[in-house]
């Protein structure tokens, strides 16, 4: 009897759930284009699943502290893991797309620049003002509490560490108007030649960071040329991605670049941070395979559950974003008090270490949907007592009315 009851009611929550994703891929216009939403949920997923996979915080032998280590250290043979889940390229692909298309349609109506950009930024930000509430009181607490220094500034720097992403992009995000036109080659000959003096003239490592605004703007820039229709063709795609795997490949054999796409703990040089020129032509590769997935994208987003999903995580898109380190985290310093866990507390230098991190990932993903629960409100608004297919409908159809004003969502 509890067994057919357990069964109904999972008939009725399945039926419940498909009525709601058929209503909401009802309420979206014809015309939206859904392989744009499907590349950056994909992005995002990215890189949550990245860095829940390669960032470790191992605990002390007194336990009194905690450091930051990767796997890629011990077994840089996993590199290709970075491969596949270093997705920021194609958020910046699609992000100069979405912002050059909404700012062309503003200027057609006449909506000023200064309108438009606070549009644009606004949702943008008003996640930021939660992480950095929470963070600060949580520091307070930690050094009233006896906390080593260095362990504070270890979970600090994870937890702030997404907010240099936003930076980057709300500034580019602010110049769309003079990058309607820029070819996507200008940026990639900056970073091509800070590496050469940086490299292979010796020059300054500072000079490095002139790449972090160079770098992310080639593929920035590649979303313009999006929107000005010079991608259509699948040969766009193919010669991206041939060429920049070939390239990538190619510094990585001969040129001494790292093979991992993320940052390494006690590596020398870093891919990522400030990105290297084997880190652009990676995300070219990257952003040649996205345009080749635009029409597989569009059949697959015609299924209203996938759709549906989709469109929820677009939604909530900053909130996880910012929020999955501190998911991680907060699942680490919790779990402490059961001793040194492996996959959690302990060194990731061996494969046990990678299989008790993957199980480790649900656990992650609940820390996170308890964090998304709580501060949610500050990316979509506060909560109406309505159901929740009609939450997801109604605040989908009011992104899609901002659209109409030039106003996307980032």
């Amino acid at each position: 009897m509890a067994e057919s009851t357990t069964a109904a009611r999972l008939t009725v929550a399945w039926k419940g759930i498909r009525r709601g994703a058929a209503q909401v891929d009802a309420a979206t216009p014809a015309e939206r284009d859904r392989a744009v939403d499907a590349l950056r949920a994909f992005a995002i997923l990215g890189v949550v699943l990245g860095h829940w996979l390669v960032t470790a915080l191992v605990a002390d032998g007194d336990g009194t502290g905690l450091r930051t280590a990767s796997p890629l250290h011990d077994m840089p043979w996993l590199a290709p893991i970075s491969w596949v889940f270093q997705t920021l390229a194609v958020f910046f692909l699609v992000g100069g797309h979405v912002a050059t298309r909404g700012y062309a349609s503003a200027r057609k109506r006449g909506t000023t620049y200064g309108q438009w950009l606070r549009s644009r930024l606004s949702r943008l930000f008003k996640p930021v003002a939660a992480v950095l509430t929470l963070w600060t009181v949580a520091a307070v607490l930690l050094l009233l509490s006896g906390t080593e220094l260095d362990t504070i500034h270890t979970l600090l720097k994870l937890a702030l560490s997404p907010l240099w992403f936003l930076l980057v992009f709300a500034a580019l995000t602010a110049v769309t108007p003079l990058l309607l036109r820029l070819h996507p080659l200008w940026p990639l000959a900056v970073v091509l030649h800070v590496d050469l003096v940086r490299f292979g003239l010796g020059g300054p490592d500072w000079l490095g960071w002139v790449n972090l605004a160079a770098g992310w703007l080639v593929p920035f820039t590649l979303g313009a040329a999006w929107t000005r229709g010079e991608l259509e063709r699948r040969r766009a795609g193919w010669i991206l991605l041939t060429s920049g795997a070939t390239v990538t490949a190619a510094l990585i054999a001969w040129a001494g670049y790292p093979a991992s796409m993320v940052g390494v703990p006690g590596a020398g040089v870093s891919n990522l941070n400030p990105p290297t020129l084997a880190a652009v032509t990676f995300g070219l590769a990257q952003c040649g395979l996205a345009l080749l997935l635009r029409e597989p994208l569009r059949r697959a987003m015609r299924r209203p559950l996938a759709w549906a999903a989709v469109a929820l995580l677009n939604l909530s898109a900053m909130t996880i974003f910012l929020w999955h380190q501190t998911a991680l985290m907060a699942t680490t310093a919790t779990a402490l008090t059961a001793g040194h866990l492996p996959g959690l507390h302990t060194a990731p230098d061996n494969l046990t270490w990678v299989a008790a991190r993957i199980a480790w990932l649900p656990v992650f993903a609940a820390a996170l949907a308890v964090c998304w629960a709580t501060f949610r409100t500050y990316e979509q608004g506060p909560r109406r007592p309505r159901g929740h297919a009609s939450r997801v409908i109604r605040t989908h159809r009011s992104h899609e009315s901002r659209k109409t004003k030039a106003e996307n969502h980032a």
